[in-house]
């Protein structure tokens, strides 16, 4: 009679035990599917990340444009030192310097410098020797300090590699669905518009350089477009990398836990 009682008794236990075995290992994978399912970005956070992708892709468009354009800084004379018919003027920029010569008839009765660059004359454009030979330009008499000049360029150069880079890390979280690269895209796009500004800069010290190598031909001297593009540029940079630091941080500690009893 004892054996009749425990036998079903310990029947009954392990069933019960492999039941609560199968149970628990389909909470288990269900859990496993869930926290899959939780690193997947929602759609909401996908656009987000294209938004910002598309204000940092507006920051390369006009480094690209100010960095391969010779209108950083324009360089005019007096327009009558010479006493003829004719005023020169320049501009320059990474790789390239342009020098026009100008009709004075030509030029606003109003403007006390040579130019601008769009009136009609003749020109002369001439890459910089700085990466061949290392030689300095000469324009106006002023000879250029080539250690300045090559920073900017070098520090430009950096800056388009650290945002080609991003650029593959921002694809990577679009294409896998994770927002693991979000970082290190934010750290790069930042750290590319921080070498712009100092590309600025640095180019800017150069342009100082030259005007104090002589003093005998005064020169009016004023940053032109492209170190606008390239300046812009760099801030919008530095923002679409805010942008990616903000959508990198976990939501979960930003929302409200849900009530799960029903």
């Amino acid at each position: 009679m004892w054996n009749n009682f425990f036998v079903p008794q310990d029947e009954e236990g392990r069933v019960g035990a492999a039941a609560s075995g199968q149970g628990g290992g389909l909470a288990a994978l269900k859990g496993g599917r869930a926290h899959r399912r939780s690193q997947k970005m929602s759609d909401s956070q996908d656009g987000k990340i294209k938004l910002a992708f598309l204000v940092c892709a507006m920051g390369v468009t006009l480094t690209v444009l100010g960095v391969g354009t010779e209108f950083w800084v324009e360089l005019a004379q007096p327009k009558n030192f010479d006493g003829n018919h004719t005023c020169q003027m320049a501009h320059y920029g990474l790789w390239k310097a342009c020098v026009h010569t100008l009709w004075v008839a030509d030029v606003d009765p109003e403007r006390t410098s040579c130019g601008p660059a769009e009136l009609p004359g003749e020109s002369n454009c001439t890459y910089f020797k700085f990466f061949t030979s290392g030689e300095n330009a000469v324009m106006f008499k002023k000879t250029t300090n080539k250690n300045f000049n090559l920073a900017a360029a070098i520090l430009a150069l950096l800056s388009l590699t650290m945002m080609v880079t991003g650029s593959i890390c921002i694809l990577m979280t679009l294409s896998k669905g994770v927002s693991f690269f979000l970082k290190p895209a934010s750290f790069c796009f930042i750290l590319s518009g921080i070498l712009v500004l100092v590309s600025i800069l640095m180019f800017h010290q150069s342009v100082l350089a030259l005007l104090s190598s002589d003093r005998s031909i005064p020169l009016h001297h004023q940053l032109s477009w492209s170190a606008a593009c390239v300046g812009s540029a760099g801030a919008i940079l530095i923002f679409g990398g805010l942008l990616f630091v903000i959508l990198s941080l976990p939501v979960s500690s930003c929302l409200p836990l849900k009530n799960n009893t029903t």
